[in-house]
């Protein structure tokens, strides 16, 4: 059963044609409504989460602007983005940056990778005032893209720890990773944090040290946290797994995708299951249950069941 757009008929469009939100809430085409159902399930399974655990939510009832420096706001084609590390984010800031260029840009691919993340080149829902703030969340069509969250922490632990050229992670992580995680360290680990064993990030993402001293860092933060699903209502939930058919659905809603595509590459070092699987055998069964409490929302959240690799006690 279809389910009527949550904020009724007031959503305003673009002269002449309709908003995505329309689109999406009442397809005028076939092809778009079966899709539609398929991401009414996966809103029902947030709200319902949500619902489930309340009490954990029930601590913070508003958010701030700071909470919002993950949302990408389009104008034209009324839409915001919340975007999550590790999962296809530059490249689909690359296409925002499409978007909202007004034909500055036209192929996402031309747009170098590092230039993406410039904060400037994209402008956030936390640089609105606040009637404008609520005004966007209740007309503009919503999207975030999730992932398994533990082959996403597996890939932001290569990314971030295992290749040489991230001297910064090394210097303001690594360091403090080795430093509390590691007995007998050596001067040199202590001081260039370029060789963190994922047994020792894990070790710091549950020591209860970590939480209290500062929030995670946004590529291992939990979708949950970056994104607030249950106080901001999405009407998308894109998957990793389903990356290209849930982006160019996005697209199509928007009315672009005639002619702009969602980039798609196959990338060899792409993180897989197997991978993650392999990472975890040396976690043990007591770390792999604190860690999977972390995460444990996004798991019920976006339906990813406990992973067949998992020992929990």
């Amino acid at each position: 059963v279809m389910r009527r757009n949550p904020f009724g008929m007031d959503i305003c469009c673009r002269k002449g044609s309709r908003s995505p939100l329309q689109e999406l809430y009442n397809p005028t085409q076939v092809s778009l409504s079966n899709t539609a159902i398929l991401h009414q399930i996966r809103r029902d399974q947030v709200t319902d989460t949500c619902r489930a655990n309340s009490v954990s939510s029930r601590k913070r009832r508003v958010l701030t602007p700071n909470d919002l420096k993950h949302l990408v706001v389009d104008e034209d084609h009324e839409m915001i983005y919340c975007y999550v590390p590790k999962v296809a984010c530059t490249n689909w800031k690359r296409v925002m940056m499409v978007l909202t260029g007004r034909g500055k840009y036209s192929d996402p691919m031309e747009i170098p990778a590092n230039e993406a993340h410039v904060s400037s080149n994209l402008k956030t829902l936390n640089q609105y005032s606040i009637p404008e703030i609520n005004h966007r969340l209740k007309n503009y069509m919503k999207f975030l893209f999730v992932r398994e969250p533990f082959e996403r922490l597996v890939s932001a632990y290569r990314n971030k720890f295992t290749q040489k050229y991230n001297t910064s992670f090394h210097k303001r992580y690594g360091t403090k990773i080795v430093r509390r995680q590691r007995k007998n360290a050596t001067q040199e680990a202590l001081r260039k944090g370029d060789d963190v064993k994922f047994e020792e990030f894990v070790a710091y993402l549950i020591d209860p040290h970590t939480q209290r001293e500062e929030p995670f860092n946004e590529h291992w933060q939990t979708v949950y946290s970056l994104c607030h699903p249950c106080h901001i209502h999405y009407d998308l939930i894109g998957k990793y797994e389903t990356l290209e058919e849930d982006s160019n659905y996005i697209l199509q809603l928007a009315g672009v995708g005639s002619y702009l595509k969602f980039p798609t590459y196959a990338k060899s070092t792409r993180t897989t299951d197997e991978m993650t699987t392999e990472f975890f055998q040396n976690i043990s069964s007591e770390h792999q249950t604190q860690l999977y409490e972390v995460y444990k929302l996004d798991f019920l959240m976006f339906n990813y069941s406990v992973p067949s690799y998992l020992k929990l006690e």
